[in-house]
């Protein structure tokens, strides 16, 4: 009788996605006709085998994991139709085998991803991820082995020796030795340099010993029960008794709580250009080969992919004929003829697509190259099949939304009138523009990368939007990692939004969580805002800060019913903000050149305030504050002479005072930095009519030939700098000014003034910007 130490499985090697490898699993399963078929993977997830094998899934889907408390850990077992372990599953349900996947418990392995990372806040690595890359001697073991092969590199190895391999047999005996002898190379460096990795693999092919010995122990026969693996855990799991994990060793092993769930998937996510190590470099591609298989045709597959490359190459706009095609395929199969006669691998069929259908250029083939081999599709699952209440939430208000569609990994625009639509009967048809807005937004809320927001440009109306849609693994990730917020997208909002708001300390930002409340259509927590605002600004002087809040719900108070949102309780903060902003103005004016710019932008948005809420906001104190800083010496230069050109626009100053200030700011004797830095303040507003006022040139004229040198040289900073934000038409106006004041030409004038710097005027420039402004 044997015991326990005699027991042997048939254990069955495979990449994680294998074409070859699932047809020879197949092929295997069918001649052994196991009773118990395991599968590496979290064991936790083995009642998802119901859904993953239902006849409505459509893969790639993959498993997810993640922990159930913050910070939030993920991993991801994906599966694509041609990946071992789901061929594994759909033969055993069709052969009434028991199917269970025997490897760490989700909880666990992300527990001991914390341990390997120090406790890094990275996404957890899934146990699906290829077999550790040992390093020898500074080159991995797979650079190793491809150099031993004479390969370009190991993926062309893999699928030379392996994916086109047709004899079963060889194939399972090379796969077994293949692992024993990987292990063999890797294993002493692992534990010198990798110990953590080294202890990670040792604990999970621990774990699944136990569980292969547990099912023997159920009464199935070793001799049939096949265990599915990635190849490097092959050589270790054929004796299951040599190193099985204890009782004691079980009940020590670290667990975060975990909750798990089924995702649509994608060929880009699983393709290694996305970054995710346990993908291959084409899985379209892959899924050719797995068709070709399928049909009994493998033989085909050069063909396949070179017509269909060929294709998309006409649909694009560039004609390749077919003989082209025959050629190119004639190419692929020389080609590979010189490495031993095996079908062409990807390597091949690349060089001969650029050749004859490139016709030598990768640029001409690079994108239809990319769709044969990565491809678009997406996964689905089953109706009905259990998702986080999240995701069932949302695939609601998709459905509900009429956005189903724009669930793909092909980006599509949409765009957005936010209006009542009053040629429909309906109130949910009558808004469904505006309820897709208030959706989009809460996914922004979430950082969901569902949908991304395009930046309108002036002239775009305020009640339209424009947003690109995309659907990527990563949206349906961050939706998972969601639910922890709330079983609803709304509950979740409100969720991030209240606690944003209890961690908010600056009324800048309180105001653009009251914005982001209502752009979701979320008044109760606007009005959570409002009040937090409100208690900050009682305390706040800062009025680069309460210009920005002010213009933020100037904005909601202006267009907010667009959005259906009661704004009038924002009113009386508005007129809070704009009073303080006023009240602090002068004080806030005291500061350097360069904060000077943070105030003009502030001064000019309380100054559209006041234009447009003239009927809640104190536009006569506005008004009073401009002109007290317009004649203040003591201030910011800048900043007084912005104040007049505010005046000057709003109507409040005559052309007499314009007059005397201008003359007393540019008069001689006043320091360059002074007079030069208000005149930039001036000329920032109301430039034409500024333009038409002769005396100003003639006396900015008179000033800059007041100064020496030295002061000059001062002056052209500011001047330079008021004058580098003029419009081309504007420049050649001051220059005829100017040619008038000097009598001469003025056309000719404008011209010179406007035209190329003269290589001497170029040096000079150059020697300005190492000029010592010193302290000003």
């Amino acid at each position: 009788m044997k015991t326990a130490a005699d027991v042997t499985v048939s254990v069955f090697g495979v990449r994680h996605l294998s074409p070859g490898g699932a047809r020879h699993l197949l092929q295997y399963l069918d001649a052994v006709r196991p009773t118990a078929v395991l599968i590496e993977g979290p064991s936790d997830a083995t009642p998802l085998i119901r859904d993953l094998v239902d006849p409505s899934t459509v893969p790639p889907v993959a498993i997810l994991a993640f922990t159930d408390e913050m910070p939030v850990r993920t991993a991801l077992w994906p599966f694509a139709v041609y990946s071992p372990e789901l061929q594994a599953m759909r033969w055993a349900a069709k052969n009434g085998a028991l199917c269970e996947l025997i490897d760490l418990p989700a909880g666990s392995a992300l527990a001991l991803q914390d341990l390997r990372r120090g406790g890094e806040d990275l996404p957890g690595r899934p146990q699906g991820e290829e077999e550790p890359e040992a390093a020898v001697a500074g080159r991995s073991v797979y650079e190793r082995i491809a150099d031993l092969a004479d390969e370009h590199d190991y993926e062309t190895y893999w699928e030379r020796h392996y994916e086109h391999n047709a004899n079963p047999d060889a194939y399972r005996d090379s796969i077994l030795a293949f692992s024993a002898e990987m292990r063999s190379l890797g294993e002493d460096r692992e534990q010198s340099e990798q110990p953590q990795e080294h202890a990670y693999n040792h604990v999970r092919e621990a774990y699944m010993r136990r569980q292969i010995l547990n099912v023997v122990e159920a009464g199935h026969d070793p001799a049939k029960v096949v265990v599915v693996c990635g190849a490097y855990h092959a050589a270790a799991l054929e004796h299951p008794a040599g190193g099985a994990m204890s009782d004691a060793e079980l009940a020590a092993m670290p667990l975060r709580g975990s909750k798990l769930t089924l995702m649509p998937y994608s060929y880009y996510r699983l393709s290694s250009l996305s970054g995710y190590g346990a993908g291959n470099r084409a899985p379209h591609y892959y899924q050719l080969m797995w068709d070709a298989m399928e049909a009994g045709r493998p033989d085909e597959l050069p063909r396949v992919y070179l017509s269909t490359a060929a294709r998309s190459l006409r649909e694009a706009g560039t004609h390749r004929s077919t003989a082209e095609v025959i050629e190119a395929v004639r190419l692929a199969e020389g080609l590979a003829s010189l490495h031993g006669g095996s079908a062409p691998t990807l390597l091949e069929l690349r060089d001969a697509a650029q050749t004859l259908l490139g016709r030598g250029e990768l640029s001409v083939v690079a994108e239809a190259l990319a769709r044969v081999e990565i491809g678009t599709r997406i996964g689905s699952l089953a109706e009905g099949v259990s998702q986080t209440p999240l995701q069932d939430d949302l695939n609601r208000e998709l459905k509900r939304l009429k956005l189903t569609k724009y669930k793909t990994a092909v980006a599509a625009d949409l765009s957005l009138d936010l209006r009542e639509n009053r040629r429909v009967s309906s109130p949910e048809a009558a808004f469904l523009d505006l309820n897709r807005s208030f959706l989009f937004h809460r996914l922004e809320l979430l950082d969901i990368p569902f949908v991304r927001a395009k930046s309108a440009g002036a002239d775009r109306a305020i009640w339209a939007e424009d947003w690109i849609i995309q659907w990527t693994p990563e949206a349906e990730i961050r939706v998972v990692e969601s639910t922890l917020l709330g079983e609803t997208i709304e509950i979740a909002c409100a969720y991030r939004l209240r606690e944003r708001l209890e961690a908010c300390t600056s009324i800048s930002e309180a105001s653009k969580l009251i914005e982001a409340a209502v752009r979701c259509g979320m008044t109760a927590q606007m009005e959570d805002g409002r009040r937090v605002l409100q208690a900050l600004a009682a305390d706040s002087r800062d009025v680069a800060q309460i210009a920005a809040a002010a213009s933020r719900l100037s904005g909601i108070i202006a267009y907010g019913d667009i959005r259906r949102a009661d704004t009038a309780p924002l009113v009386p903060l508005l007129t809070q903000l704009f009073y303080r902003g006023c009240l602090y103005l002068t004080d806030a004016a005291n500061c350097s050149d360069e904060a000077a710019y943070g105030i003009v932008s502030a001064m000019g948005s309380l100054n559209q305030i006041a234009q447009e809420h003239d009927d809640v906001v104190d536009v006569p104190l506005w008004t009073a504050e401009l002109s007290g800083l317009s004649e203040r010496d003591d201030r910011n230069p800048k900043l007084s002479g912005f104040s007049c050109a505010l005046l000057l626009e709003r109507g409040e100053m005559d052309a007499e005072k314009c007059a005397a200030e201008v003359s007393r700011r540019l008069s001689p004797g006043i320091p360059s930095e002074l007079g030069a830095g208000w005149f930039e303040g001036l000329s920032m507003r109301n430039r034409y009519a500024l333009l038409s006022r002769m005396s100003l040139w003639q006396q900015l004229n008179d000033y800059i030939h007041s100064l020496d040198d030295e002061e000059f040289k001062r002056a052209l900073v500011f001047l330079r700098r008021a004058f580098s934000s003029f419009s081309a038409h504007e420049k050649t106006m001051i220059a005829e000014t100017l040619g008038e004041l000097w009598g001469v030409n003025a056309e000719q004038a404008a011209e010179i003034l406007t035209g190329d710097l003269k290589e001497e005027e170029d040096k000079m420039l150059d020697e300005l910007n190492d000029f010592d402004f010193g302290d000003f």
